[in-house]
């Protein structure tokens, strides 16, 4: 999967322009997103902000304000710019920075750009409200708007050669997607439901007694919410260990990137499993500091290095 990059020198200032665009909207928008890509190459740091930027456009309409007729329209209109980016007719002088930049990127690394189709796909389910009775049903969900995003990623961060099991990568990438946006979800429990959103499995909460939602800053007297949080955790949990495989199989800085992603949100479901409540009054978030620690400790290779021991350990 690794392809020769083009020199510096080779980039035109337009699409320099583009990129510059997009890494400023990943640094003001995505904070933990661009604390994992700085630890990229220059090249592989600017298709990931590229791939950013275009995402969080797809997010941004669904999260807006307009009708969800506008909304589906807009999506469509994002959709048939991806079109144009997949099929090699955006020009470096085209008014469109994200436009530039992605069809740029694309055609420097093997990015499955179809990831962003089913990107769009999620998001059209969150306009269409849909809600989700059991873990499969949301586990598509989140492979549409989360682990389809690990794959595009993993076309930019390419595997080792020789690495072994690497024909799963993508399976991996996807699973930690997943992984991730279970997080996320646990993270913004309060906030979706004061959107009108609920994405934890009806099955789930029924179990739990939490059916009635999280409209309040407190858990419904009669319902286990600790129980409900714990039970998501574990999950999240099982996820980030089959996709923390994929870390052994990146070269070193692509593996550092990943490892602080993943890791700033592992540190996050400690947080939430230490005290489920905190999600119902706030947004858990990790200070500057420990952000650090997370990347340097990926800087240095540690959590690959501990996935590969154990992989050594269950062959013996």
């Amino acid at each position: 999967m690794i392809r020769t990059l083009e020199s510096e020198a080779l980039v035109s200032a337009p699409v320099l322009a583009a990129y510059s665009y997009c890494e400023a909207v990943t640094g003001q928008q995505a904070r933990n997103f661009a604390y994992g890509i700085r630890l990229l190459p220059a090249a592989k740091r600017r298709a990931m902000s590229a791939v950013y930027a275009f995402s969080r456009r797809v997010d941004d309409i669904g999260d807006g304000t307009l009708e969800p007729e506008v909304k589906a329209a807009r999506l469509e209109d994002t959709r048939a710019l991806l079109a144009r980016v997949r099929d090699g007719d955006v020009d470096e002088d085209d008014t469109d920075p994200v436009a530039v930049a992605l069809a740029h990127a694309s055609r420097q690394f093997p990015i499955p750009l179809g990831g962003l189709d089913e990107l769009i796909d999620g998001v059209v389910m969150d306009v269409r409200g849909e809600t989700y009775e059991t873990w499969d049903d949301l586990r598509r969900y989140c492979r549409c708007v989360a682990g389809a995003i690990g794959r595009v990623s993993l076309g930019v961060f390419g595997t080792e050669p020789g690495a072994r099991g690497a024909e799963r990568a993508a399976e991996y990438a996807d699973t930690l997607g997943l992984a991730l946006q279970l997080t996320n979800i646990l993270r913004d429990l309060r906030e979706d439901a004061e959107e009108g959103r609920v994405y934890l499995p009806a099955d789930d909460l029924a179990k739990f007694g939490c059916s009635a939602g999280f409209a309040r800053s407190v858990p419904a007297p009669e319902s286990d919410f600790a129980g409900l949080v714990h039970f998501e955790v574990r999950r999240a949990r099982a996820l980030f260990a089959e996709g923390y495989q994929l870390l052994p199989m990146l070269d070193r800085r692509s593996g550092a990137c990943v490892a602080a992603m993943a890791g700033i949100y592992r540190r996050l479901l400690d947080r939430i499993e230490r005290e489920p409540e905190a999600v119902l009054r706030g947004r858990v978030s990790l200070p500057g500091r420990e952000k650090a620690y997370v990347a340097v400790r990926g800087l240095a290779g540690l959590d690959a290095r501990d996935v590969s021991r154990r992989a050594v350990r269950r062959r013996v």
